[in-house]
């Protein structure tokens, strides 16, 4: 079976390349993969924000002393950079963002009126993968997580995993991938210290519940956990089989306690818990997962080039410089293809890159003030006048059509 590969897909479409003078598992977005990206990132963002997210931007470096606080230099310093010596610091490339949200958290002492806290980031993060299992946008030494942490009580921990929950759910509906599956992961150790397992015990059953309150099915998985809390991954299949998690939410009483977090409630101070979770991943592995799924041919609305506008003759080429310029102030990602090449040869090579919409421009069009449309699927739609298809093209881009078929 012909298993589509993101990577060749990803040099066919001009996603993404790849220098050896650069590294290996640092690749180069080119401009149709930045506009991709682009979309979800401007897409995850704005969804955060309609559901109380305040974003904000942290450093990529920190001192080494911050992950020794967090307990990650313990647990993932095989995976770090080194350490860079900046005057009498020690300072490291960071490999999660957590940390930092921490800081952002502990700036100023928080009232229980600011309870839920919750913040997001494009946090760029960076791991030293093994040259041998680097490769394409899945496994990368370089990436942005959409990230985010929430700070509440333990009150609002089923609450905020139903919000997550669904926030994954509105997001996998508009990048058109299927539903996830869910992986309850567990422990596999048994702790020496009652509290840490009274802890753990406690973040398990608080997953667990707000799993089986919201009516949903999972799988346990022991050994899966973080290191410091339990998570509900959201595991996808590929199409060769393969599973993998994309998204995930992670509770954790660990790093509040290793950073004496509080909030104050009345005359109280209390600890908080922290939620982290990812809706879409890191950006280089959903796009990645994005370009197999759906075997190049991207929803309307984060496709490269959403609009390719043929000319047929060379009478009909200012009209379609027209077209192309009305498109484009309507923020529609078009292309003019006035190449010397044959027609059938130019509706090829859009059909290969995967267009949406391929609007051919004769004299009569030209003359009429309409362009003939030819969709991705290959179905011919009625000449229509400029205003028509540009508001039919915008309205299949805010719908998240798959390919603007209806």
């Amino acid at each position: 079976m012909d298993y589509p590969d993101h990577r060749r897909i990803g040099r066919q479409l001009g996603i993404f390349a790849t220098d050896e003078r650069c590294g290996a598992g640092l690749p180069l977005w080119l401009p149709a993969g930045a506009a991709v990206r682009g979309e979800i990132e401007r897409y995850v963002v704005d969804l955060e924000r309609r559901h109380g997210y305040q974003h904000v931007y942290t450093p990529e470096l920190a001192k080494q002393e911050l992950y020794e606080q967090s307990d990650h230099w313990s647990h993932y310093r095989d995976e770090m950079y080194p350490p860079m010596r900046v005057g009498s610091e020690q300072v490291v490339l960071r490999p999660m963002n957590c940390p930092h949200h921490i800081l952002v958290y502990a700036s100023e002492l928080r009232s229980a009126r600011e309870i839920p806290f919750r913040l997001a980031e494009l946090g760029t993060m960076f791991r030293l993968e093994r040259s041998g299992v680097v490769g394409g946008l899945s496994r990368v030494r370089q990436a942005t997580l959409n990230d985010g942490h929430v700070f509440c009580g333990a009150e609002h921990v089923e609450t905020e995993i139903s919000l997550i929950l669904g926030l994954v759910g509105d997001a996998y509906r508009a990048l058109a991938i299927p539903a996830p599956s869910l992986r309850l992961s567990l422990k596999d150790v048994v702790f020496k210290d009652a509290a840490a397992t009274e802890i753990w015990a406690q973040s398990e059953a608080m997953l667990r519940s707000a799993l089986e309150n919201l009516g949903l099915a999972y799988e346990e998985a022991a050994g899966e956990a973080a290191f410091y809390g339990p998570k509900i991954d959201l595991q996808v299949t590929d199409p060769r089989g393969r599973e993998e998690t994309l998204s995930t939410v992670q509770l954790d009483f660990h790093m509040p306690q290793r950073f004496d977090l509080s909030f104050q409630r009345g005359p109280v101070r209390e600890r908080p818990v922290m939620v982290h979770r990812s809706l879409v991943s890191t950006m280089e592995r959903m796009v990645a997962h994005l370009l197999e799924v759906h075997r190049g041919a991207l929803p309307v609305w984060l496709a490269p080039t959403q609009v390719s506008v043929l000319p047929v003759v060379t009478d009909a080429l200012a009209y379609a410089v027209r077209v192309r310029d009305a498109l484009r102030a309507s923020a529609i990602r078009v292309e003019l293809d006035d190449r010397d090449a044959s027609l059938g040869a130019r509706i090829r090579d859009a059909e290969q890159r995967r267009v949406p919409y391929v609007a051919v421009i004769g004299r009569r069009e030209a003359d009429e003030g309409t362009v003939a449309v030819r969709l991705r699927s290959g179905r011919q739609v009625p000449p229509a006048g400029v205003a028509a298809f540009i508001a039919s093209v915008a309205t299949a881009i805010a719908d998240h059509s798959v390919d603007g078929d209806g």
